[in-house]
């Protein structure tokens, strides 16, 4: 029986690069019942849509959601953002933010589990005398315990299959005494349940000096929503480059569909040139496999990617060399 997946294509080079990651998996030899979405930044300037009530609905059935990126020039700041990537991550529960950063040149294999459902990011705080002398802004972090501990035993589970079974906590527990206080008691509380699992701690902007210096040391962090955000794109940018950084949005719990995506943007000053580098999403798909029990494909479309992923000739002819070394 195919798996039912939604596909937004989105803006930009989104539809390019997914055309790519669809074609491979394909080519692997995974049927896909496939159910297209017309979302993003185009769709929002041409009738105000952004995410309809009965589109997350509808996805509540789905088994997963390939995304390729949304966001287009003349859409009003957080529109896009809050209106549909996070409102998609609260209502269907993505609570792990999964990013994997590989390069045996660079010598960099490691992942970064971010909480995503919580922290600055869920919209906490306020304006009091806009536009005065006066003004104040407030942007809090919302963090529990059971938001918190969901993620880090996530992150612990991980690292318990991985070879060097090493778990590494980011956050800013010297000056963050509140928030920090809670993910270090949590996770020194989860711990205790994965003896096989040797741990540390990091402060975040350490983190972001070890990240440049010796990624080397890292094999699963994690991290809170904002720190995490920061830190998957350097991690990116340290492992080859935004073009290779691919992403899982999880529901753990499944509780409905996980969601997919590469997150380099939609990249609208190359969109239609050819030139774009689908191996972010390629690799995304590939992680969309694993999650959907495809576990030899989705083996099979990693291992390509990582070997043929930085082929010349541009989109299409790199997603041509993935697709021929998985069929």
């Amino acid at each position: 029986m195919a798996h039912r997946v939604g596909i937004v294509g989105g803006d930009g080079i989104g539809p390019e690069v997914i055309a790519e990651g669809l074609k491979v998996i394909k080519a692997a030899g995974v049927e896909l019942d496939l159910v297209d979405y017309d979302l993003g930044g185009t769709r929002f300037l041409a009738d105000g849509t952004v995410l309809p009530d009965e589109t997350l609905e509808e996805w509540k059935s789905l088994d997963a959601i390939y995304l390729g990126a949304v966001g287009t020039p003349g859409v009003p700041p957080g529109v896009i953002e809050r209106g549909l990537l996070l409102k998609m991550r609260f209502e269907l529960d993505l609570y792990v933010n999964q990013r994997p950063f590989v390069s045996a040149e660079l010598g960099v294999d490691m992942t970064v589990i971010r909480e995503n459902t919580e922290g600055t990011y869920a919209g906490e705080g306020g304006i009091l005398r806009k536009g005065t002398p006066h003004e104040v802004a407030t942007q809090g972090s919302v963090n529990t315990r059971m938001g918190v501990e969901r993620c880090i035993r996530h992150a612990f589970e991980l690292a318990a299959t991985t070879q060097r079974k090493h778990l590494t906590l980011c956050h800013k527990t010297n000056v963050l005494n509140f928030s920090g206080d809670l993910w270090q008691r949590t996770f020194d509380e989860v711990a205790v349940d994965f003896p096989s699992v040797n741990t540390a701690y990091n402060h975040v902007d350490a983190a972001c000096i070890y990240f440049v210096q010796a990624p080397e040391q890292y094999d699963v962090i994690v991290t809170d929503n904002l720190f995490g955000d920061i830190l998957t794109d350097l991690g990116g940018a340290v492992s080859g480059g935004i073009g290779f950084a691919a992403s899982a949005n999880l529901n753990p719990s499944r509780t409905g569909p996980s969601m997919f995506e590469p997150v380099h943007g939609s990249a609208p000053d190359i969109a239609g040139t050819g030139v774009a580098n689908p191996t972010a999403a390629i690799i995304s798909g590939a992680m969309m496999l694993n999650h959907l029990g495809e576990t030899d494909a989705a083996a099979r479309v990693t291992a390509a990617a990582q070997k043929f992923g930085s082929t010349e000739g541009g989109t299409v002819a790199i997603g041509d060399a993935i697709a021929a070394a998985v069929s």
